[in-house]
């Protein structure tokens, strides 16, 4: 994450349409905080019998009840544990909650009933650490080998100044630690996709021309070079990668780059958010609304969270970004999806601004029962796209190419800070044909652009009329 202070006299809170649209779709509602405590929460874990434990960015554990309730004036809260260190990552297991947090992996246990942490046990902690503020750990909950995935910013966000900064590693359940893809610079949250691959995000910096969601392909490098120092000391990584140009385009670095894994989502700064956080994955089967099996991202600086369709092409993860849901009180950090289809998040600015206004929340979102009208997917094809839709929409208006509009345009892959958007281009919808449940269109496009975000617009009556197609393969 990047400092934004001067920024924030620039942001404004989501349009009143939008609030209003989304209360229709989407029940958003603040969770009481306990009194008097500074609450910057940067992770959270469900437990057992609907409670929940909050992680803080100033190391206290606390475990929340009611938080599930109808009347949420009923919350109460337990100090569990003071003194770790920045925990941006919490899960539940067999009586554990488990915690990554600056200096390690580990895991806590209430052994008595009480809500109270009684026993702490150091899981690993062989990463490196220093003073610097920007050495952040983001930890996973377990993938299907009960493996703990981490990424570790780099120190400063610049460097790699202590051991595997800029890497993602993996914790195995006897505590050996795998360092699994380098390329990291300053991520914000990694999780899972449905199809139990690893994703992080990553902010717009050096090698990063814009925020972005990233495949953490075991032995893969995805895209800033400072932590690959490191591969003399990750054997089961093979030889270091080469080293980009600075100034080219990732899509054409990747083509020379064996082991160069572009980002799956390019998140357009500062039209699609700028600081990226928490990962996770719809697994409510429709109780979530009609997204499930899509990926939602959090978002800090604009205090929000995005949807994201990923699909493979020719191997290579790829897919679209569309505006989600807003309106949050604080920048979201941690998110999690319960069984009963609720969304919690977690809030904090500090260091950072954000829309939200807050200095630090809790938040709830359940779905209303209304079905919004939207584009569910957005799928590649090798001339054009297809893209399907929530509800059946006018056939009519559906076909009417006037009702579409496409532009494109890339960044700079370079070793400085950030890009301009470049390389624009205006391809040509040339035909659109309707589904016969009017569930779906197939574009024609004339101009497809590999490498580069493709962003359509349409006039059609949805509750968001942009998605953005982040192009790395075209099909064959």
């Amino acid at each position: 994450m990047k400092h934004l202070l001067i920024l924030s006299l620039t942001l404004t809170a989501l349009p009143l349409q939008a609030q209003d649209k989304q209360e229709k779709y989407y029940q958003r509602e603040e969770i009481p905080l306990p009194e008097g405590e500074v609450m910057e929460i940067g992770s959270i874990a469900l437990l057992p019998d609907q409670k929940i434990a909050v992680g803080t960015r100033r190391g206290d554990v606390w475990i929340c009840t009611g938080a599930y309730g109808k009347d949420l004036s009923n919350v109460s809260w337990t100090l569990y544990h003071r003194s770790l260190h920045e925990p941006l990552g919490m899960f539940y297991k067999d009586g554990w909650i488990h915690y990554t947090d600056r200096a390690g992996h580990g895991r806590m246990k209430d052994t008595n009933g009480d809500d109270r942490m009684d026993v702490l046990e150091v899981i690993n902690n062989e990463w490196g650490i220093n003073s610097d503020y920007h050495e952040y750990a983001f930890g996973t909950t377990p993938d299907k080998n009960g493996d703990v995935w981490v990424s570790l910013c780099l120190t400063g966000s610049f460097h790699a100044r202590s051991q595997w900064r800029g890497w993602v590693v993996r914790i195995t359940p006897d505590g050996k630690m795998i360092p699994t893809a380098s390329g990291v610079r300053s991520p914000g949250g990694i999780g899972f996709n449905a199809e139990g691959d690893t994703f992080y995000t990553d902010n717009q910096g050096l090698w990063n021309g814009t925020s972005c969601l990233k495949h953490a392909k075991p032995g893969g490098f995805t895209g800033c070079l400072t932590g690959n120092i490191f591969y003399k000391d990750a054997p089961n990584m093979g030889p270091r990668p080469e080293d980009p140009k600075s100034g080219s385009r990732i899509h054409i670095e990747a083509k020379r780059i064996p082991q160069l894994v572009p980002p799956a989502i390019q998140l357009p700064h500062g039209i699609v958010g700028q600081s990226p956080t928490a990962v996770i994955t719809d697994r409510t089967n429709g109780k979530f609304g009609p997204f499930s099996g899509q990926v939602l991202v959090g978002e800090q600086t604009h205090s929000e969270v995005q949807r994201v369709f990923l699909e493979k092409v020719n191997g290579v993860y790829q897919g679209a970004v569309f505006k989600f849901l807003g309106g949050f009180r604080a920048g979201i950090v941690p998110m999690r999806l319960s069984t009963d289809a609720t969304l919690f998040t977690g809030g904090t600015n500090r260091g950072w601004a954000s829309k939200g206004g807050k200095p630090f929340s809790f938040e709830r979102v359940r779905f209303t029962g209304t079905t919004p009208p939207e584009m569910k997917t957005m799928s590649a094809n090798k001339d054009g796209f297809t893209i399907t839709f929530t509800q059946p929409v006018d056939a009519k208006a559906a076909a009417d190419v006037s009702n579409y509009s496409m532009k494109t345009w890339t960044y700079i892959y370079q070793g400085k800070y950030g890009s301009p958007q470049v390389d624009h281009t205006t391809p040509k919808i040339t035909s659109a044909k309707v589904s016969k449940d009017n569930l779906s269109v197939t574009l024609k496009v004339d101009g497809l652009q590999q490498g580069h975000i493709h962003h359509l617009k349409t006039k059609l009556p949805l509750w968001h009329q942009d998605a953005y197609y982040t192009l790395n393969e075209i099909p064959k």
